[in-house]
């Protein structure tokens, strides 16, 4: 019983006191950087929902082909877990993920397409209200027979939390 006292008092001491409580759910697009194969450039999106310190993103990613430099495109679709910091510090969330979904790599005509994991981490900076800064790195390992079977990708995004 005593126990129960003490959260409802943190809980209603919390709330009296303002603190924010960690965003339900959010949406990243994003613009990045890929250097496997030479440096190409990568967009995507991200939507994810979490409490605490859990959550779980959706993520689709494309990652440019340069034919000429023999360097292949990736488009990824994922499904990630996340551990994340239960609140900003110094106004930043700090994060890890691991996950796994579908890839295809295209380079000209020859295309692969088949599943992948990643793993990887990064920083939500809060700007203002709902409005952050989100910068990311992952690394792809793609099963099959691919051109490149690691990638590694850096992103900066803009990430709205509801």
């Amino acid at each position: 019983m005593r126990s129960c006292r003490f959260v409802v008092a943190v809980a209603a001491l919390v709330t009296w006191l303002g603190w924010p409580s960690p965003a339900i759910a959010d949406i990243t697009g994003f613009l990045g950087l890929s250097p496997t194969a030479g440096t190409r450039p990568a967009v995507g999106v991200a939507v994810g929902a979490g409490f605490l310190v859990v959550g779980f993103e959706l993520e689709y990613s494309d990652i440019s082909e340069r034919a000429k430099a023999e360097a292949p495109g990736l488009r990824t679709g994922m499904f990630n877990g996340l551990l994340q910091t239960p609140v900003s510090i110094g106004g930043m969330q700090f994060y890890a993920t691991v996950g796994g979904g579908v890839y295809r790599e295209e380079l000209g005509t020859d295309s692969e397409v088949n599943v992948a994991v990643n793993v990887g981490g990064g920083v939500k900076l809060r700007l203002a209200g709902p409005v952050r800064l989100r910068l990311d790195y992952r690394l792809f390992k793609l099963q099959g027979s691919p051109i490149n079977d690691r990638y590694h990708r850096v992103y900066v995004g803009g990430n709205l939390a509801f």
